[in-house]
């Protein structure tokens, strides 16, 4: 099969399960009784990075890191500069203080050690362990923190609980649809990364620009979604903390699990660039955040001309 059709069916399958899995799981948890803010907080943030979860995974497996690795960078880049620059177009969102001071903190720090951990040129199973743990630790505290003393960031976290299954249905059903989402987004991440590996074959090109590039894109876009969704519902706090929620993800448990499952060298060309333009706009994302606590229409064109010249640069370096 053309590999440009294995990619559109990849990725169309991605969305499409995607989605599916995490309206079910969130309709369930609901007729469960389960919280907003526990929903909020895992099953939705968890649900949004399954397609990367499962690309990253399937990449690994195939013996393809610059996929694995380029998709987790491109979409952190991809969120900021792409997704955040794009929504932020469509009207300016707010940032909740007490929400940012926290999540911002992490993200901060995880992407620090993740850049270290790259430097050493792999990610071995200890290293994934201690990425995982790390975000185990981290949602364990924000449960108990908010538990314990609500804050302003509550309402972010039930706001992305609501965007999501609103719908009454039975434990069964939900719970038929987020399986049959998991296995349309495996079977899409399957399709993604075989045509993806056969397009860098054919154009000549690495797989490591393709899954910085083609692959991140692809797998942000249910955080595209929820994002814009939230600014047009006038919820951009919680298209903000989708945002970081996100990335903290991304770092934390895709990583994470993909150097568990198989340890992952990282490419040559991402210790060159890339991960220092994740770090860069994830040090941008704070500063915007920080000033005004609002990232307007003029810093989302900012951001966006940001990933036009990111992506300019990739294309001719390769």
């Amino acid at each position: 099969m053309n590999a440009v059709l294995l990619v559109v069916l990849g990725l169309a399958g991605l969305v499409i399960g995607g989605e599916l899995l995490v309206r079910g799981a969130v309709s369930a948890a609901k007729s469960l009784g389960i919280s907003p803010l526990v929903i909020g907080l895992t099953l939705v943030g968890f649900g949004t990075s399954t397609p990367e979860l499962v690309t990253s995974l399937q990449a690994a497996w195939a013996g393809s890191p610059g996929i694995a690795v380029g998709n987790v960078v491109g979409s952190n880049i991809g969120n900021i500069l792409l997704i955040l620059g794009l929504t932020a177009m469509f009207g300016a969102i707010a940032v909740n203080p007490a929400a940012f001071k926290r999540d911002g903190t992490v993200l901060f720090t995880a992407t620090i050690a993740v850049v270290g951990l790259f430097l050493l040129g792999d990610l071995g199973r200890v290293a994934g362990a201690s990425l995982f743990a790390a975000l185990l630790a981290y949602l364990i505290y924000a449960l108990w923190s908010e538990r314990a003393q609500p804050t302003e960031a509550q309402p972010v976290y039930e706001g992305e609980a609501q965007l999501v299954g609103r719908r009454n249905t039975s434990i069964g059903l939900s719970a038929l649809q987020a399986f049959v989402g998991l296995a349309i987004t495996i079977l899409g991440a399957r399709l993604l990364v075989t045509g993806a590996v056969d397009l860098a074959q054919a154009a000549g090109i690495s797989e490591t620009l393709i899954g910085l590039t083609i692959v991140a894109i692809g797998t942000s876009l249910p955080e595209l979604v929820t994002s814009i969704m939230a600014v047009l519902r006038k919820q951009g706090d919680v298209a903000f903390g989708n945002i970081i929620g996100s990335n903290i993800f991304n770092i934390l448990g895709i990583l994470g699990i993909t150097a568990l499952v198989q340890p992952l060298f990282i490419p040559p060309e991402i210790l060159r660039l890339d991960i220092w333009v994740m770090l860069g706009t994830t040090l941008l994302l704070l500063l915007f955040a920080r000033t005004g606590w609002r990232v307007g229409r003029s810093e989302g064109a900012a951001l966006l001309a940001a990933y036009l010249i990111y992506v300019a640069v990739l294309i001719s370096t390769t």
